[in-house]
């Protein structure tokens, strides 16, 4: 089995708030890099439509706020419906182009009423099916007034080619528990979806593949101030508060040794490629390897609950 595998990380802007324009320049990303060779390619976390940046703008803690329930409708409108077919045209395109895409997306989840939002993650086999949906397992400060608690039930991962792939979105690559869950699994290569910004990605990528002796993408989006679009809700209150950069980016690639691959891009909107190669993990798991020959089970062991949590189970009589 070949042990390289090229990649694309896309550091991209959405189309802020706005689910078809996004998954059209996505689309067109997906499409470059398949035309590079790449056989994965990735997107930031919440990039479909946009991350909720608006709430530390605009006063979001602040109770029944008339612009914070216009602002959270409006984004629900512009949720991911699975249901609707709204990932059937990234479906699609991995089949066509024979290439794994994980990107992330906000949910709006039929499973759980159809009113909350998840900030999830998919992953897109080659064949064009959805290997699993991933629902963030904690939101982060500010992202709880918008976004619901995920589960375990994506904690899962995927073959490609000689890798095996997981990810995890923002600050849960922070949990412990949680990286734990997919590195025995046999992640070797793992993908840390972020909205934007060096800080986030400078320090926790190297440690994440050194801990866990795999590589490590961290992909991130990016949003300007021009990216906030006049017809928004709220617009000229956001853009008011806004720094040039909301979201700078900060893409970058760790190696099985700690060291860097590709070190953080801020400030550009760019298509990354790379070429990795699978060998390089097993030569830095030879001295260290954290769900293999460097575990103690017989110590302390790890319980993950993987069932897709719902309010209600009916039981119908025929």
């Amino acid at each position: 089995m070949e042990s390289a595998l090229t990649i694309g990380i896309a550091q991209i802007a959405p189309v802020w708030l706005n689910r078809e324009e996004t998954a059209k320049k996505m689309l067109a990303y997906i499409s470059d890099a398949a035309n590079e060779g790449c056989r994965l390619v990735v997107f930031g976390e919440a990039l479909l439509p946009g991350y909720p940046f608006w709430v530390e703008l605009t006063n979001g803690a602040l109770f029944n706020s008339p612009v914070q329930k216009e602002l959270y409708a409006y984004y629900s409108r512009q949720a991911v419906s699975l249901s609707s077919g709204d990932l059937d045209s990234f479906c699609k395109q991995a089949k066509e182009k024979k290439i794994m895409i994980i990107l992330g997306f906000i949910e709006r989840a039929e499973d759980r009423g159809g009113h909350s939002l998840y900030c999830s993650l998919a992953n897109i086999d080659a064949d064009g099916s959805i290997g699993y949906i991933h629902r963030k397992v904690m939101p982060t400060y500010e992202e709880r007034l918008v976004w619901a608690i995920g589960d375990g039930h994506g904690l899962q991962v995927s073959k490609l080619g000689a890798f095996t792939v997981g990810a995890l979105n923002c600050w849960e690559n922070w949990m412990p528990l949680i990286r734990s869950s997919l590195y025995a699994q046999g992640e070797d290569l793992h993908i840390a979806l972020w909205p934007g910004s060096t800080r986030n990605t400078e320090d926790i990528t190297r440690f994440i593949a050194q801990e866990s002796r795999s590589f490590v993408v961290s992909v991130s989006g990016i949003l300007r101030k021009q990216d906030i679009g006049a017809d928004l809700p709220s617009s000229a209150l956001i853009s008011g508060n806004s720094e040039p950069w909301l979201g700078n980016g900060g893409s970058c690639i760790a190696g099985p040794d700690g060291k860097w691959v590709v070190a953080p891009l801020g400030n550009e909107e760019k298509l990354i490629i790379t070429t990795i190669d699978q060998a390089r993990v097993m030569e830095e798991r030879q001295n260290f390897d954290p769900s293999g020959h460097y575990s103690r089970p017989d110590i302390a062991q790890l319980s993950i609950t993987r069932e897709r949590q719902r309010l209600v189970k009916f039981t119908d009589k025929d």
